[in-house]
């Protein structure tokens, strides 16, 4: 298929990579402090689309020079913002995938712009598994366009998602890009059958006819599912470094433990490696499985779950690399730094998700700043 061969690396392109590699590694943060102000998601008092991902257009006014400010204030040396969000929009202009309704600046290749200027890594995102624009499109290949994993790794769908990566790359230079959700589609979505497409992808990675009873053995399904995703993986790192050869492909992943990427290729040889779980074993996981060169990082803000207080607490966990994530408020951006610092941790109040989550910003920005957890700062 024509998004493979476009994927392979020839010898001397390997080498080249190689020398690109080792000069970003040089070039990458002693310690990763990342954030991303997350555009894929609505909080929870304003109305869903016809999913729960931000409509089209949603945020389109914001700022770069705004965002870029607030990730400095923060403390950040990577900004984690978007190359193209769930709901199947770009966020800079004039680009394969179609930008964002009613966007007003060149978003991602302003932000890239101003952070390089003050010696940060801009970071795109792309989501493996959920498009929604894809799945209005394209409804044969698709379980409709919910807002979990709803898109088969077919060849269609790689090679769109290639030419997405490979355009961003390029016409914005990022210095790389969060790659989320690279998981088949969700076991509910196939409960009232697999539509023929992913029955036919079946087919074609396994060698064997789909079975008669409507679903494969837990022995079949895995060694599918396994393959598709190292597919998937393949049709994105050659996607990205025939771009450009030194860009940064990080994975995030919620569950570094499940069968289907266990011992696999692309945990191998991913850049970047995010534990999005609050979870240490998983984390533990990713350690036995990473690649030599691969960075762990580990989140510590966007779900309750997380306590990024208590975890950088512990002086074993200081010198790790970190992210975190928040929704946006209506202006773009959560809080103001300035209100995070300037009371204590524990005077932001409530068990909500954003609650929870200010908490957890509030630690990060004093640990990124390189201020004690218990500092208060009036004015920065």
């Amino acid at each position: 298929m024509e998004f493979t061969r476009r994927s392979m690396i020839s010898t001397a392109a390997g080498a080249a990579l190689g020398r690109a590699l080792a000069a970003r590694a040089a070039a990458a943060p002693r310690r990763i402090q990342a954030f991303c102000i997350d555009f894929n998601w609505l909080d929870d008092n304003q109305e869903g689309w016809p999913n729960r991902f931000a409509k089209p257009g949603h945020w389109a006014t914001a700022s770069p020079e705004a965002h870029v400010d607030w990730y400095e204030a923060l403390g950040a040396n990577v900004i984690q913002t978007f190359a193209v969000s769930c709901n199947g929009y770009a966020w800079y202009k004039g680009g394969f995938a179609p930008e964002q309704p009613g966007l007003r600046h060149d978003f991602l290749t302003e932000v890239v712009r101003l952070g390089r200027r003050r010696g940060m890594l801009v970071m795109g995102y792309f989501c493996a598994g959920a498009n929604s624009r894809w799945a209005q499109q394209h409804p044969e290949l698709s379980y409709g366009m919910p807002s979990t994993l709803h898109i088969p790794f077919t060849d269609q769908y790689l090679e769109y998602l290639s030419r997405s990566i490979a355009d961003a790359v390029r016409k914005t230079d990022m210095d790389g890009f969060m790659i989320d959700w690279v998981w088949n589609p969700k076991a509910e979505l196939r409960a009232n059958g697999w539509i023929e497409c992913e029955k036919r992808l079946y087919e074609q990675l396994t060698g064997r006819p789909f079975p008669k009873s409507g679903a494969p053995s837990r022995e079949e399904m895995l060694r599918y599912e396994r393959a598709a995703i190292e597919r998937c993986w393949r049709a994105v790192r050659g996607a990205a470094k025939g771009a450009k050869a030194d860009c940064i492909v990080w994975l995030s992943c919620s569950n570094l433990k499940d069968a289907t990427i266990t011992d696999s290729a692309m945990l191998r040889e991913v850049d970047w490696l995010m534990n999005e779980s609050y979870r240490r074993d998983y984390f533990e996981a990713g350690l036995r499985m990473k690649g030599r060169r691969t960075r762990l990082i580990q989140c510590l803000a966007g779900w309750p779950q997380h306590d990024a207080r208590k975890y950088l607490s512990d002086p074993a966990n200081r010198k790790r690399d970190l992210y975190g994530f928040a929704r946006p408020r209506e202006s773009s951006l959560p809080l103001p730094v300035s209100e995070y610092l300037g009371k204590p941790i524990e005077a932001f109040p409530g068990e909500g998700r954003d609650a929870v989550n200010d908490r957890n910003i509030a630690a990060l920005a004093r640990f990124y700043r390189g201020l004690p957890l218990n500092a208060v700062v009036r004015q920065c």
